[in-house]
């Protein structure tokens, strides 16, 4: 459904509730503003999203991409503060099948913009395990930089500090290597 009759019938349903208030039944009107309020919500918050994130929690990838398959053109379905956050789930779906074509969604999603600073953390340390994967430390190395930066509610703090525990390893193997 497209967002301009999402907001039209969101606010129909708000004024046949304002009516029925006002002519005395407010049992009909009260449940009437909070699904009209529901409507509303829907137009900042893509609901194939909203399930897309619990299906990548519950780890479950494809359901997760069957809910963001339902998006077809994102760019005039959603609003544009989403379009980030689109690619983000895309890419994290996308990691677990193909970890180096995820990239793209990554970086993406980081160029569209989002509000929200640990979903860029997450989508920088994301960045970063590509690029530690691509052998390209110093990129690895900025990513994570960046990725801590961002992460100011320490949510990835623990993901963080285990992957520049990987790179050392990395680096100690590389010296290793070296002398031999």
């Amino acid at each position: 459904m497209p967002n301009y009759i999402r907001l039209i019938l969101a606010s129909t349903v708000l004024g046949a509730a304002i009516t029925l208030i006002v002519f005395g039944y407010w049992g009909w009107g009260i449940p009437l503003i909070f699904v009209a309020l529901l409507i509303a919500v829907t137009y900042f918050f893509n609901e194939n999203m909203l399930i897309a994130q619990y299906f990548l929690r519950k780890e479950n990838m494809e359901k997760a991409s069957l809910w963001l398959g339902k998006i077809t053109d994102y760019e005039k379905q959603l609003v544009k503060g989403q379009h980030g956050y689109y690619n983000l789930l895309i890419g994290l779906i996308e990691s677990r099948k193909a970890p180096l074509q995820s990239e793209k969604y990554f970086k993406r999603a980081l160029t569209l913009g989002m509000t929200m600073d640990h979903n860029v953390a997450l989508a920088k340390l994301s960045l970063a395990g590509i690029a530690m994967a691509k052998r390209n430390k110093r990129e690895a190395t900025l990513y994570l930089q960046e990725a801590k930066k961002a992460d100011k509610n320490k949510l990835l703090a623990d993901q963080i500090k285990m992957m520049k525990d990987q790179m050392g390893q990395m680096d100690k193997q590389q010296q290793v290597r070296g002398y031999r």
